[in-house]
């Protein structure tokens, strides 16, 4: 049915009140529902409708119709070209079937048409980032394979439709998304003064906004290799944190001074900010705290030092302050790299610890024996390449065996992901050996 047939039926002159008396039994709702629906198909009017099996009350309407008694059996079939002649006969509607059916039940939407019509909506929508990473991957520009990718997943996937059915609505939205890619990565700009100038508003990019929940899986695509890790947050990660981390790859902060990652040992540069203070801190044996700000806006310049400082080394990583503390107390100014989670790793130990691969050096971490010591070593060794750092079972049934006074081992058991034996071991003894008890051997192993 195209728009001239469209709108000849909008336009009938059919006289409702005498087609409701024609065809408004409601013994015949069924004939008008099959009518209409081979309207919704773009099918013609031709041929008949069969209803398989009419009771006694349809049959009788239909011999009120067209005069005449329907034929033997069960089966009740109407001629759709005598019905069409019939109404026009009738003048309740001269346009005929079709225009009678609009008439009594409304206008009719031809499937095909509409889907065509709301293909076409969708893919109009998503023309701006078409356009976007068309030109990123013209350019050959630093993670457009992975972004292609990622637009290939967000097409697929029904998010967008989720987060907004109405394909004009979505126009907007992706054409904002599209303003937020352009602008990536940023250079260490506030997230809400970013979104304020950017995407509508300055909490356009807050948590749980549809333009917040797209940005961060392109911004995380945009990453591309040079973010070692860099993916949504698992079971045993904190939403939030993964959120920080993804805006601060992209160069955008977010709590940036909340963030932080305890260190001791680092080398430094005189070429940036954070570069002169670890090397101020290094040379008085002084732990120091990075904050996320220092980290997106000046970061150590490692990757690029001329003597490859970091290149090979080893940066061993633990879990509790206390450690670093000790360390720093023993040895001073000669303490080996050192990095402190502090419990589950926020945004800025994550940027800290992608930096220091990115530079060459090789990461060993321990934690404490317990479940939640094992959860965020699954954690580290999932997004990073990390070895244990006296952090396996032959470490642990020796300290169970040299600790006095272990306190119990609680909670959920979960294996520990690079080493298969640890959980069960775990389980079986029983015992919670916090980084505090071994401290000794953790730091005769650092200056091995």
């Amino acid at each position: 049915m195209g728009d001239v047939e469209r709108e000849r039926l909008s336009r009938s002159a059919a006289d409702v009140e005498r087609l409701g008396r024609l065809l408004g039994d409601p013994e015949l709702e069924w004939l008008l529902a099959r009518v209409r629906r081979r309207l919704e198909l773009g099918q013609p009017l031709e041929g008949s409708v069969t209803l398989a099996d009419a009771s006694a009350a349809q049959r009788q309407a239909v011999q009120r119709l067209l005069g005449r008694r329907p034929r033997a059996g069960r089966a009740l079939s109407v001629s759709l070209r005598a019905l069409d002649e019939l109404v026009r006969r009738s003048r309740a509607c001269p346009d005929g079937l079709a225009a009678a059916v609009v008439a009594l039940t409304g206008p009719v939407v031809v499937r095909a048409e509409a889907s065509a019509a709301e293909q076409l909506a969708w893919e109009r929508a998503f023309a701006p980032l078409d356009e976007l990473v068309g030109r990123r991957v013209e350019a050959g520009a630093e993670g457009c394979e992975e972004l292609a990718s990622w637009l290939a997943w967000l097409r697929g996937s029904g998010v967008v439709k989720r987060l907004q059915p109405d394909p004009a609505e979505t126009r907007t939205l992706l054409e904002r998304l599209a303003m937020v890619l352009a602008a990536l990565p940023a250079d260490g700009e506030p997230l809400g003064r970013f979104a304020a100038r950017l995407a509508g508003g300055a909490h356009a990019l807050d948590d749980g906004e549809p333009l917040a929940t797209l940005a961060l899986g392109a911004a995380r695509a945009l990453a591309g290799r040079s973010s070692i890790g860099l993916q949504a947050a698992g079971p045993d990660e904190s939403p939030a944190e993964s959120r920080r981390e993804a805006w601060a790859a992209a160069g955008l902060l977010c709590d940036e001074l909340s963030s932080v990652v305890l260190t001791l040992g680092l080398p430094g540069e005189e070429e940036t900010g954070s570069g002169r203070i670890l090397q101020v801190a290094r040379g008085t044996g002084q732990p120091v705290w990075l904050t996320l700000r220092q980290l997106v806006r000046d970061p150590p310049g490692w990757a690029a030092a001329s003597d490859g400082s970091l290149a090979g080394q080893t940066v061993h990583i633990c879990e509790n302050p206390v450690i670093v503390a000790l360390a720093a107390d023993r040895f001073g100014a000669g303490c080996p790299p050192l990095v402190c989670t502090s419990g589950q790793p926020g945004a800025a130990t994550m940027l800290l610890l992608r930096a220091l691969v990115a530079a060459g050096a090789r990461l060993a971490h321990h934690g404490d024996f317990d479940w939640g010591g094992v959860r965020i070593g699954n954690v580290l060794h999932a997004r990073l390449p990390l070895v244990p750092w006296q952090f396996d079972t032959e470490a642990y049934i020796r300290a169970a065996d040299s600790v006095t006074s272990p306190q119990p081992l609680i909670g959920v058991p979960v294996p520990a992901s690079w080493d298969p034996r640890l959980g069960e071991t775990m389980r079986r003894a029983g015992r919670r050996i916090e980084e505090e008890l071994v401290l000794e051997e953790l730091l005769a192993d650092l200056t091995a």
